[in-house]
């Protein structure tokens, strides 16, 4: 298993492909707080419903001064399609490789239905203005993590 960032450590940099297929790195956002959030995969329930949730606190986590960028190993195409279909206005990140999945801990070994094999741990790391993990939760749940990653971040009074 990929070792897991720490509080406080530097967060790996990276540039990826959006769903239009634009460069996205991570130094682009310097001296902004980002919400860097790795799913499985695009249009599937748990993964939409996640996203439909950070689209749906969107204005208040930017209000809170907070970017989102969502990571999966899905291709362009498919983020672009999900991106769409679900009107998400925050950048989906392609990875195919998982190399930055890797780097950040969020790829490792899963089990399901009694098979263990390699892929995307649902994973979020929030990386403060200069550019330090402050925040970094693993195998979150789908439903309800944006509610808790809010209440984490203490934005709700």
């Amino acid at each position: 298993m990929t070792d897991r960032l720490m509080t406080g450590a530097e967060a790996p940099g990276f540039t990826l492909k959006d769903s239009n297929g634009e460069d996205v790195s991570l130094a682009s956002r310097r001296g902004r707080s980002t919400i860097v959030y790795f799913y499985p995969a695009a249009s599937t329930p748990g993964c939409t419903k996640e996203a439909c949730d950070f689209r749906d606190n969107l204005a208040s986590l930017q209000a809170a001064g907070f970017e989102v960028l969502g990571i999966s190993p899905d291709p362009v195409a498919k983020l672009a399609a999900f991106a769409h279909q679900e009107a998400l206005s925050f950048p989906l990140l392609s990875d195919e490789d998982h190399a930055v999945a890797e780097a950040y801990g969020a790829w490792g070994e899963k089990k399901n239905y009694g098979r263990t094999y390699q892929g995307l741990i649902r994973s979020t790391i929030v990386v403060d203005p200069d550019g330090k993990v402050s925040v970094a939760q693993y195998n979150v749940r789908a439903t309800g993590h944006v509610a808790k990653l809010r209440r984490d971040l203490k934005l709700d009074k």
